[in-house]
């Protein structure tokens, strides 16, 4: 059979029988839906693409190739999080968990909980250039702190993740803040520079929010009852800051650029090592049986960082923080992403995404429309691919001679895709990043969606700016500021 350019209609279908499905999911599941219920929505609507696309004279083979081609980009975030697990399991035993949230209740109070949140997780966000990683630790114990101190475990979530998203989008060290540049034509500092005129209002936006909702908050927790839990988890473990060595040596390996995944591996490993050093206690206990402290210490590393595992103290709010699920408690995650890939790697081979965007640019006759055209493209892509490098990568590919033919200088694109692409891809349920850091903090990305304010603000202040015309620089621009710098530099030598 010959291929056919798919119409607008039959691209939109799949998508109906997705939104469909995803709704009946949520009426009869709830809460449940993501254990299995979205997952097979993903795929009945990847089977309607798939059928779509066949009937359009696509082969299999290149269907099945543009699936595997989709999941294989993301095999290096299932890693991350499977290694994720097993840095919880071992953390946790070693009381590196427990001692943040311990020293965490002291330092902190509600009223300025939700802003020093933010704040924290944006500086070592910043300083690592992991969004991931600065939820996967500091947010992990900032979410048992905020739900000690009764304080809406949405609303801790969407500070966490607000401040993680900043500090990565502005870090050098990032890679989708790397990669925006890179698919736009613009070098990396410029682009960060370029940045800040959008970032740092969605930001202070934010911060402020947390502060107001800080100053509000009716929490309904005593000095009592923190004092209580300090005490049952200094009874049950080895507290001491010499616990914080592990997460420092976490973030420096990332701040240095060690790839994300096997900094993770070797803090679990770490976090296994203080266990057996630190807490024998809690290892003879986990082991359950009267063996050798070798043999016990063996077994209950390899068991947190691969199973569930749990640390009873008697007083039931305490028990709830003290829990992990390890790899296993990852794999639903690693299923809805493969799900989601697999939708989103059918609707790429079948042609459907390039026809739904090719609309799109069809009506874009100004910079604000092209800008606006971007952003809503880049949280279509997070929405339908599922993948937030997708969500860069096409949508950057796709605009760039439409940038040019407008006139606008290439860090325009390049920031519109960060506004957009980068911090939208946390709010969508089966989105790689949202299904992530739903695992991580055990909070639904619906749950915490609303309360993301900087991830929300971002797409909305990169239009914003194109409809004011604030900071929208020309190619013209760029070419006399080029050969002015080279000027001052001849001058100079």
């Amino acid at each position: 059979m010959t291929e056919r350019s798919p119409s607008l209609l039959v691209s939109f279908l799949p998508i109906v029988v997705l939104i469909a499905m995803l709704a009946l999911d949520v009426a009869y599941f709830g809460e449940d839906s993501s254990y299995g219920a979205n997952q097979i929505a993903l795929l009945t609507a990847g089977g309607v693409a798939a059928l779509l696309a066949m009937l359009g004279g696509i082969k299999w083979q290149n269907i099945y190739k543009g699936i595997e081609e989709s999941i294989s980009s993301a095999l290096g975030a299932i890693l991350i999080l499977l290694m994720i697990g097993a840095l919880a399991g071992t953390w946790l035993i070693s009381g590196v968990i427990p001692a943040m949230i311990y020293y965490g209740l002291e330092i902190l109070n509600p009223t300025i909980f939700l802003l020093a949140t933010c704040v924290v997780c944006a500086i070592v966000s910043l300083a690592t250039g992991s969004s991931w990683g600065t939820i996967a630790t500091i947010g992990v114990a900032l979410i048992a702190i905020g739900g000690t101190l009764g304080v809406s475990e949405g609303w801790v979530a969407g500070a966490i993740i607000s401040g993680a998203y900043f500090g990565d989008k502005m870090s050098p060290l990032s890679d989708t803040t790397n990669l925006a540049p890179a698919i736009a034509g613009t070098d990396l500092f410029t682009h960060i520079r370029y940045m800040i005129y959008t970032t740092g209002p969605s930001i202070a936006i934010s911060l402020l929010v947390f502060l107001v909702v800080g100053l509000t908050l009716d929490v309904g927790q005593t000095d009592t009852n923190v004092a209580e839990m300090q005490h049952v988890m200094d009874g049950r473990f080895n507290i001491g800051w010499h616990l914080f060595l592990v997460p420092v040596v976490v973030i420096v390996m990332i701040a240095r650029k060690v790839p994300a995944a096997p900094a993770l591996f070797l803090g679990s490993l770490f976090g296994g090592i203080f266990a057996i050093i630190f807490q024998p206690e809690i290892i003879r206990e986990l082991a359950g049986s009267e063996v050798s402290y070798a043999r016990a210490a063996y077994s209950v590393v390899v068991e947190a960082m691969a199973l569930e595992t749990s640390v009873t103290t008697g007083n039931v709010t305490v028990d709830a923080l003290l829990g992990s699920s390890g790899m296993q408690g990852m794999l639903n995650t690693v299923w809805l992403i493969i799900c989601a890939l697999t939708f989103g790697g059918i609707m790429q081979a079948g042609g459907f995404l390039e026809r739904i965007t090719r609309a799109i640019l069809s009506g874009v006759r100004s910079a604000v429309g092209l800008i606006a055209s971007t952003a809503g493209t880049c949280v279509l892509f997070n929405v339908l691919a599922s993948d937030q490098y997708l969500a860069i990568v096409v949508p950057g590919k796709m605009f760039s001679d439409a940038y040019k033919k407008q006139g606008l200088a290439p860090e325009n694109l390049s920031r519109t895709l960060e506004d957009s692409g980068t911090v939208t891809s946390v709010l969508i349920p089966w989105n790689t990043c949202g299904v992530a850091q739903a695992g991580i903090l055990g909070i639904s990305t619906m749950t915490y969606a609303p309360y993301c304010i900087f991830n929300i603000v971002s797409p909305f202040m990169t239009i914003l700016f194109a409809l004011m015309g604030w900071k929208i620089r020309k190619l013209e621009d760029t070419v006399e500021g080029d050969a002015a710098e080279a000027a001052d530099a001849k001058m100079h030598a």
